[in-house]
């Protein structure tokens, strides 16, 4: 009809309408004449799908037309000191942060709200943060965070620079919102350090390298985080020290020869000042002795002498047991006649041996007389 519209209004959307350029308010589900002379009539469509409602429209529907805002809108609305948690059909839609409003069309609820006082304790109960993560939404993230502590570790949970809880193997959340919150992880299972490659300058100005190697454990977290900034750099610094100042005082020949007292030496100290700071040290090994390239030639040289001169030693030896053997043997001899037929009997088989034919002459009992004469002439 002239100067009238019909508007259709699908049961899941809401529409706000103007005429003239003047708010006139809210249509709701169905078919609705409306005013349109000379084309003036403005409307907007809203799915309720998108629950929230627009800021402008909101501030002019609650001043404007009270109680039509009050019929279809719901606000919700947090203190300077309360969260709040909107649920739409039993599922988290929304946090509001303290001192934060949030207008929704009520027929796209159900809504219901939990309102939480924010207070010294940071930690969200664990049904509340189980069902914040599930939900996953942006504004969820921006303000809750999460610990997982492992089999084997703690957490130490700080507010602000202090600690305020020891936390066990689990998994926690916590707002992230007013408090500065660290929860700083520590691993109480035995852990090696290893400390490679220190180079050292021994009593007698000899320059090598060492790699040590220790085991340890935190058995007082809180000493441990808080009586040092790192502690396992605090443990490599130790070992550094004890190691350097042990050493230091030695010669390179005390040090080769000396490798496993060296450890318990300066075992004792790290371990005292470790224990301070919380930490159990078990093992301290002092693994390998690095020379120079000019040092291991030397020393190769000098073992490679003090072997050949063992050897020449032993050599030695055995020619002088051999010459007082055949010197022993040649007594025998001149005592025993019998003997020394026994041995002409031994030259002979021997020299059969080797040879294809044998002739003698003067027969066996001459044959080494002959030799002799032979020989002397």
């Amino acid at each position: 009809m002239k100067g009238n519209r019909y508007v259709t209004v699908n049961e899941r959307e809401r529409v706000i309408w103007f005429y003239k350029g003047a708010l006139q308010g809210i249509l709701g589900p169905g078919e609705h004449k409306m005013p349109n002379d000379q084309e003036q009539l403005v409307i907007d469509r809203l799915t309720l799908e998108d629950a929230a409602v627009p800021w402008d429209y909101e501030k002019m529907l609650f001043r404007q037309l009270p109680d039509q805002a009050a019929e279809h809108l719901t606000l919700f609305q947090t203190g300077p000191e309360e969260l709040a948690i909107v649920e739409r059909d039993g599922r988290i839609e929304n946090i509001l942060y303290p001192d934060d409003k949030l207008t929704v069309w009520t027929d796209a609820g159900p809504w219901k709200v939990e309102l939480i006082t924010l207070d010294d304790n940071p930690f969200i109960e664990p049904a509340l943060f189980s069902r914040l993560i599930k939900s996953g939404t942006a504004e969820v993230m921006d303000i809750v965070k999460t610990v997982q502590v492992d089999n084997g570790q703690i957490a130490l949970f700080m507010v602000d620079g202090e600690i305020f809880n020891e936390l066990p193997p689990g998994h926690y959340g916590y707002w992230d919102l007013r408090q500065k919150v660290v929860a700083k992880i520590i691993d109480l299972s035995r852990q090696p350090l290893d400390v490679n490659g220190q180079e050292l300058l021994t009593k007698d100005r000899v320059t090598i390298r060492i790699n040590l190697s220790a085991e340890y454990r935190v058995v007082d977290p809180v000493k441990a985080v808080t009586e040092v900034k790192d502690f396992a750099d605090a443990l490599y610094r130790a070992l550094q020290y004890a190691f350097r100042k042990t050493l230091g005082a030695m010669t390179l020949d005390q040090i080769l020869d000396k490798q496993v007292t060296v450890d318990a030496e300066a075992a004792q100290k790290v371990r005292s000042d470790m224990a301070a700071i919380g930490l159990e040290v078990s093992e301290i090994i002092l693994k390998d002795v690095i020379l120079p390239g000019e040092m291991r030639e030397l020393l190769n040289q000098v073992v490679s002498a003090q072997k050949a001169a063992e050897a020449n030693v032993i050599k030695r030896r055995e020619e002088t047991n051999a010459t007082r053997s055949l010197l022993n043997t040649a007594k025998v001899m001149a005592d025993n006649p019998v003997m020394l037929r026994l041995k002409e009997l031994e030259a002979l088989e021997s020299i059969a041996g080797k040879v294809d034919r044998l002739t003698v002459n003067n027969g066996t009992s001459g044959l080494m007389n002959d030799i002799v004469n032979l020989t002397e002439d």
